[in-house]
């Protein structure tokens, strides 16, 4: 083929290749191409960039390997006009024809066309991102018989050019502060975040040493982080506190990358810190609320477990000292005594009583009458400055000699009556010490001050009573005793004066007479020992175990039917319930928070009588052994059960008291 260079049909060792290069560069020149140097074809053809060749009409007419392989196919002549990819696009994403494209443009002009980026779509949906170079070929009557155009696949290098753009825009908006530095410490980038978390612009931080991010006492944190960069360690997420530009320091967590250049050498760091401080806040305040739960609930059990008013207020008032972070603490109450007189009594915490011994009891002052008149809380910051304080003579505020109170909180605690029991007071010799959740918290406690306390009244009014009931019931029966005597004397004089009289009478005379005596005897023993009315079974259970329960009625159990019974059998089984009920608060089941009470019982007939069996069964509470003597409680019931026809029997298993009782009715 003319225009083939020997020397380049020689070169190579590629004698096999070369007739089909000859044949193929002569069909080439055969079909218009024979303007065209063949030697350049063949380096054409060689070429990894992508070359092709369109006639006037846009026929692709010739292109190389390259080509062909980021078209991803291999057009013959006549299947392929302007381009050889299914689908082109400008970089805005619109579709252009190809008879539109550059490549035609410039063909029509008969001139290069001006790059552009361009799309490209394979017919497997593939894209890529190329420039057009095209160029015009001219003949030796330098007439334009096609254009030569050599693509420029960019899609790398624009894919990098965004990947970078995009990792500069995600640093950017980031939320999280991200810092690079060098080894030396020299900050050489901030991003908006670390702007916004740290304070510091760009440009007063950019060029200065990280050590001005970090408190003195942590610097050695970065000596060790560079050392364990240098010696290539990896550096696992840790928390950290980082200083504001105010100052002011911060709880963070802390990333950290080494930054290497190609050849590998780690030239300095990059650092990702997230505000940590209020995550931390409310981790400390969840601490703070579960110690506080912790209290409460020991408070409590310890209330709940005890009938004992001096031992229920001072618990209350040393736990709740505690609690509210007080410096001393004092529980103000009122209490009747037998005569009916009332008197204000006080517990203390964190103080001596020598403390108040000097000191007249607290009066209805504008300071005190909220909390004793049950209108609300006082709290204060600082007691001196509230306008009720100081109002009263002789002293104007605190006596001389008093305890320094500057911050102070006085909580009521009322029954569930609406009666003010008393109240709770603290203080501190420093200001603003008592915030609204130790007010809260302090209410709570109090709300269940005056239930324990209800209970502990109600328990010493009930033994109060039983022992008036013990003397009433001793008095009456020595009465009835001595008028059952009284009565047969009179009735056994009755009964000689008639057999005498009568002793002329008939025999069945004296007989129907004698059983009238006796009927009119058993007559007046009944209505001197039963006037009563009956009660029912379920209300009386219910009510007499309800103050054991307190708000926690799911944890008594009960279940059984309704029906009346007489008082001495309503007053017995109300004196066994009570005391099963005190022994569950002490030492059983209700003295656990998970534990339960079930109380089941029913009604039989048995020889003719009706008989009640119940059955008390704790579970939940802490393990039962056998006791070693026997309690007055036990014995009571048993006492108590034996003397009314019934019967009582104690199963002590590991997992609650079984109690199974008989009644008859």
């Amino acid at each position: 083929m003319a225009g083939i260079p020997q020397r380049i049909a020689g070169d190579h060792g590629k004698s096999e290749r070369r007739p089909d290069l000859a044949s193929r560069f002569a069909r080439l020149a055969g079909e218009g191409l024979g303007g065209m140097d063949g030697a350049l074809l063949l380096i054409a053809q060689e070429l990894p960039i992508p070359v092709y060749v369109t006639n006037r009409d846009g026929e692709i007419i010739y292109h190389n390997a390259a080509a062909a392989t980021l078209w991803g196919w291999t057009p013959r002549r006549g299947e392929a006009r302007w381009f050889a990819s299914r689908r082109l696009l400008g970089r805005d994403g619109v579709p252009i024809a190809h008879d539109r494209s550059p490549m035609a443009e410039a063909s029509r002009k008969g001139e290069a066309a001006r790059p552009e980026e361009l799309i490209a779509e394979r017919a497997d949906g593939s894209r890529y991102i190329f420039i057009p170079h095209s160029m015009p070929l001219r003949g030796h009557d330098e007439q334009v018989f096609g254009m030569l155009h050599v693509i420029i696949d960019i899609t790398d290098r624009t894919t990098s050019e965004e990947d970078t753009q995009r990792l500069a825009a995600i640093v950017e908006s980031s939320n999280d502060a991200i810092i690079s530095k060098q080894l030396d410490g020299t900050i050489m980038s901030w991003n908006g975040g670390a702007e916004r978390l740290f304070g510091y612009a760009p440009e007063e931080i950019i060029g200065e040493s990280i050590l001005r991010l970090i408190p003195e006492d942590r610097q050695d944190e970065e000596i060790d982080i560079v050392d364990r960069i240098r010696r290539g360690e990896r550096i696992e997420h840790f928390e950290t506190v980082r200083r504001h530009k105010s100052g002011r320091f911060l709880d963070i967590s802390l990333t950290i990358s080494p930054i290497k250049r190609g050849d590998g050498t780690i030239v300095g760091a990059s650092k990702i810190a997230r505000d940590i401080t209020q995550r931390r806040r409310h981790e400390v305040m969840l601490q703070q609320q579960a110690q506080r739960f912790e209290i409460l609930n020991r408070v409590s059990r310890t209330i709940s477990q005890d009938l004992d008013l001096d031992r229920i207020v001072q618990a209350v008032t040393d736990e709740a000292t505690v609690l509210s972070g007080a410096q001393f603490g004092a529980f103000f109450y009122n209490i009747v005594d037998a005569q009916g007189e009332t008197y204000l009594l006080y517990a203390l915490s964190g103080a001596s009583r020598t403390a108040f011994e000097s000191f007249d009891m607290p009066r209805n002052t504008p300071v005190f009458a909220p909390t004793f008149g049950g209108m609300g809380v006082v709290r204060s910051g600082d007691i001196r400055k509230d306008p009720r304080y100081g109002r009263n003579a002789p002293n104007r505020g605190m006596p001389e000699g008093h305890l320094p109170v500057v911050s102070y909180l006085a909580v009521p605690v009322i029954s569930k009556s609406g009666a003010v029991i008393g109240g709770l007071f603290f203080g501190h010799e420093e200001a603003d010490r008592f915030g609204p959740e130790t007010e809260t918290l302090i209410s709570a406690i109090a709300g269940q001050a005056a239930v324990a306390i209800d209970n502990a009244r109600l328990h010493n009014a009930a033994q109060i009573e039983i022992g008036q009931r013990k003397e009433a019931e001793e008095a009456r029966e020595l009465l009835l005793h001595e008028i059952k005597h009284r009565v047969k004397n009179t009735l056994a004089t009755i009964q000689a004066l008639a057999s005498q009289t009568l002793k002329e009478a008939p025999a069945w005379e004296r007989i129907a007479f004698i059983g009238r005596l006796h009927a009119l005897s058993e007559a007046h023993d009944l209505l001197t020992t039963s006037d009563w009315q009956e009660t029912g079974m379920e209300a009386l259970v219910r009510k007499t175990l309800s103050p054991f329960a307190g708000t926690a009625q799911e944890r008594m159990i009960l279940n059984g039917p309704d029906f009346g019974l007489s008082p001495n059998r309503a007053l017995l089984l109300t004196m066994v319930l009570h005391e099963l009920g005190t022994n569950a608060v002490k030492y059983g089941a209700l003295s656990r928070e998970k534990g339960i009470v079930t109380v089941e019982w029913t009604i039989e007939e048995s020889n003719g009588c009706r008989v009640a069996r119940m059955t008390w069964r704790e579970n939940g509470g802490p393990a039962v052994t056998p006791p070693s003597r026997r309690g007055f409680g036990s014995k009571m019931i048993a006492s108590a059960l034996r003397g009314s026809d019934g019967s009582v029997r104690f199963d002590y298993r590991p997992e609650g008291l079984r109690v199974t009782m008989e009644i008859t009715l």
